[in-house]
């Protein structure tokens, strides 16, 4: 008797030139890790939803500018998403549902605001949004307490709102090349705070509450 082939649970497609996504992927409900880095891909089509088993998916380096809400169907999604260097400017509301997502990529796009439903990641280890034009951060941002490093280099951004005083695990924040020229005293009150990097930030006077942070050992890079 013929044994029967099993999709595999992962499945590499990085930079194969497909345009788009073959409809077969789509019917492999098995999978854990999708990678569709670097394809020229303009769309994922809504069937994205049907892989309910993924734990990573990879869609960077494409020219997408929208993404299915169905993307939010992924509640197994856990280890990584990478939506990195496309042409995001906002993602569909449903994303708020991955609840157990432990790092996120979304640099080099083009977000003005952090969105909203990043904020609602409560499982968020890791957060890198640089390379984008963010001018602003939502007070929202202090829900994700489990999140330990912020990368937000080369954005926008002049100030970082007090409420990153609810980041309670947070260790190293990335501001590089950033035009910052405010950074709030509530930074020191996060306990585990172990690394500033504020290097080709030329627009901010250092605040003297910056001793109180290398005093404990905080490393504030210039």
């Amino acid at each position: 008797m013929a044994s029967v082939c099993e999709p595999p649970p992962n499945l590499n497609l990085w930079k194969q030139r497909l345009g788009h996504v073959p409809e077969s992927v789509w019917g492999q409900l098995d999978l854990e890790t999708l990678v569709l880095a670097d394809n020229d891909l303009t769309e994922v089509s809504a069937k994205i939803g049907r892989l309910k088993r993924l734990r990573m998916l990879d869609l960077g380096h494409n020219r997408l500018r929208a993404l299915p809400d169905s993307l939010g169907d992924l509640d197994a999604l856990s280890d990584f998403l990478y939506l990195h260097d496309n042409q995001l400017t906002s993602l569909p509301p449903p994303l708020a549902r991955l609840k157990r997502l432990r790092y996120l990529n979304i640099s080099g796009n083009a977000f003005e605001t952090l969105p909203e439903c990043v904020c609602e990641m409560y499982g968020l280890i890791e957060l890198r949004a640089s390379d984008n034009p963010l001018a602003s951060l939502p007070a929202s941002i202090r829900q994700l307490t489990a999140l330990r490093e912020l990368h937000l280099r080369n954005t926008r951004l002049k100030c970082l709102p007090e409420a990153i005083a609810g980041l309670l695990e947070l260790r190293q924040i990335d501001l590089r090349g950033t035009p910052l020229e405010y950074l709030p005293r509530t930074l020191t009150a996060l306990p585990r705070l172990e690394k500033i990097d504020l290097r080709w930030v030329n627009t901010l006077e250092l605040p003297s509450w910056f001793n109180d942070l290398a005093a404990r050992g905080c490393v504030i890079y210039r």
